[in-house]
């Protein structure tokens, strides 16, 4: 675990992590170009969880190179830092997210707002992408 929860900032950043609904997820191309996106993802056993897009780039970036950092928003002055750097994998045996009971209670509301309902929404986001967090940082909260 990245966050060890001995300090304010850790538990701070767990909290966010668990609550946050938007992330910024960098990859790197197969040519060595980042590219950042933002993402909803879910907080679990200390990885996140992401169903990517099938058509996303980020699924060709973390098969070529499965090195990646995830970000949250920072306050308007560039506090309350959560960085996460971590091997990403995709992850064929994830439920998919119209049965992912958890990631149904952060997002259904939002699933409903931008497709149909959720088992439409797996037919676009259905690439399950595993971050393991192998260095975090928290500061400025």
């Amino acid at each position: 675990m990245v966050f060890d929860t001995g300090s304010d900032a850790d538990r701070h950043a767990l909290e966010r992590l668990g609550t946050e609904m938007v992330a910024w997820l960098t990859s790197v191309t197969p040519e060595g170009q980042p590219q950042t996106f933002p993402i909803w993802f879910l907080w679990e056993n200390g990885e996140a969880l992401i169903y990517s897009d099938k058509r996303a780039k980020r699924n060709l970036n973390v098969a070529a190179n499965p090195k990646v950092s995830l970000h949250l928003e920072a306050t308007p002055k560039g506090g309350d830092v959560v960085v996460i750097e971590g091997e990403a994998s995709i992850d064929p045996e994830a439920p998919g997210p119209a049965v992912d009971v958890a990631y149904r209670a952060k997002y259904d509301a939002w699933i409903k707002d931008f497709t149909a309902d959720a088992q439409e929404f797996e037919t676009i986001y259905n690439v399950a992408i595993r971050i393991r967090p192998t260095r975090g940082r928290a500061y400025g909260a």
